[in-house]
């Protein structure tokens, strides 16, 4: 086990990224300490100055459109082989536009500022363009320029692409991943951790800045970034990239790496001194010292083991003697009289709880037979008792009729034997 950690410990070690952050922003909670700018980096805008809030800038606002803002490094990139992540988020109307570009030029804003893959003219570098071309709901474009090509008045500009792939980048609700990485001759994209494009002819020169430039259409899209790392392994990416080592004597830089190993055999529990990466020039300087250091790590590592085991056996120890403490025989016997007690009680509750429970249960049946019983022969008694008499009503509709019979029978003899008047 301690040599599979050892083996990991060097595998981190030689794997280990460092971050260039005179060209980065967003590796903490918030992009800038204060609201006055991102440290290290130049914002610029046309008719829109891109709004720096906690968490992201935004290049081009929502309303009105029309509009171009750029955010780009002041410090320029020395190393050869780096690995750059930028993450932004592009939300907008159904039928809005514009284009996001990330570029890798010489000059960087001096040369490029605000400008898009159709308005720059001559650029030295390469750019990273994402935009719907084709109408495909989006794609990611790169372009390369040796300083000599007019993009702005070329032809066909987008034939000049090297690499291509289709992403629908607009509305997503989230920020998008691209990752570019250059390592020798080999340059690759990725979109969300997915490859976009590569090839293995392409090496990007030194001295050039990183930059970040969107313009959006008549109907806008929101252009909003919120992070962008530049790593690298190179250990000396973490100090000043313009400062010059110091020389080192011819002496040390071949000092046998036993007699370096020495102190650290005589006295293993003495702290590595911290030195600065860009002191370590040569191989066997490096080598030295990550040696010293994977060292050290192996004494810690044997340290934290003993003292861990002495723990274990400290809480063994007070673990026993707890038991033997707590585990004596009238504490057992008291413990089961309770339990046998409190067993007791609840056999007597369950068995008169389930006495009450059969007495309810036979008078609700009683109750509901009695019911279904007495129930019809009371609703018969009900309505024959209730009901009208038929030959009642037939009697006085008799008579009623007889009244009616009398009473035109006088009317008309009276009629009859009254006074005529002639005219």
């Amino acid at each position: 086990m301690r040599s599979l950690l050892l083996l990991a410990l060097v595998e981190s070690v030689v794997n280990a990224q460092y971050l260039v952050t005179s060209s980065s922003f967003g590796q903490d909670k918030t992009i800038s300490p204060n609201k006055f700018g991102v440290p290290g980096w130049h914002l610029s805008g046309e008719q829109y100055t891109p709004q720096q809030l906690s968490d992201k800038v935004v290049l081009t606002p929502p309303y009105p459109g029309n509009r171009r803002g750029a955010l780009w490094a002041e410090a320029s990139v020395a190393q050869s082989e780096w690995t750059a992540d930028f993450e932004f988020r592009a939300t907008g109307p159904e039928r809005g536009g514009g284009n996001l570009q990330l570029w890798y030029a010489k000059g960087g804003r001096s040369q490029v500022g605000t400008s898009s893959i159709y308005t720059i003219g001559k650029f030295d570098g390469m750019v990273l363009v994402v935009d719907t071309y084709g109408g495909r709901g989006g794609s990611i474009r790169g372009f390369l320029n040796d300083g000599n090509t007019d993009f702005k008045n070329h032809h066909a500009v987008d034939s000049l692409a090297f690499g291509h792939c289709d992403y629908p980048y607009r509305n997503l609700g989230r920020p998008s991943h691209i990752q570019i990485k250059q390592e020798g001759n080999s340059f690759e994209v990725k979109v969300d951790d997915r490859p976009c494009f590569q090839s293995d002819k392409i090496k990007l020169p030194t001295d050039y800045h990183f930059g970040i430039s969107a313009a959006s259409a008549e109907t806008p899209d929101t252009f909003e970034v919120f992070k962008f790392l530049l790593t690298t392994t190179t250990a000396y990416a973490r100090e000043e990239p313009r400062r010059n080592p110091p020389s080192i004597p011819q002496q040390q830089q071949q000092q046998p790496v036993g007699q370096m190993e020495q102190p650290q055999q005589q006295n293993p529990n003495q702290p590595v001194q911290d030195t600065p990466a860009s002191s370590i020039t040569s191989q066997d300087a490096q080598f030295t010292d990550l040696h010293d250091r994977i060292q050290k790590m192996s004494h810690s590592i044997d340290n934290l083991f003993r003292e861990f085991s002495k723990l274990a056996s400290q809480a063994e120890q007070r673990h026993a003697e707890m038991m033997r403490k707590s585990s004596s025989s009238d504490q057992l016997g008291g413990v089961k009289e309770k339990l046998d007690s409190m067993e007791r009680t609840l056999n007597a509750v369950q068995r008169d709880v389930g006495g009450k429970f059969d007495k309810l249960h036979n008078s609700l049946k009683d109750s509901h037979n009695n019911i279904l019983e007495g129930l019809p022969q009371t609703m018969t008694q009900i309505v024959s008792t209730g009901s009208p008499r038929m030959g009642r009503f037939i009697f006085i509709v008799i008579v009623f009729q007889l009244l009616l019979a009398g009473s035109y029978i006088v009317y008309k003899r009276r009629r009859a034997n009254g006074p005529k008047k002639y005219l």
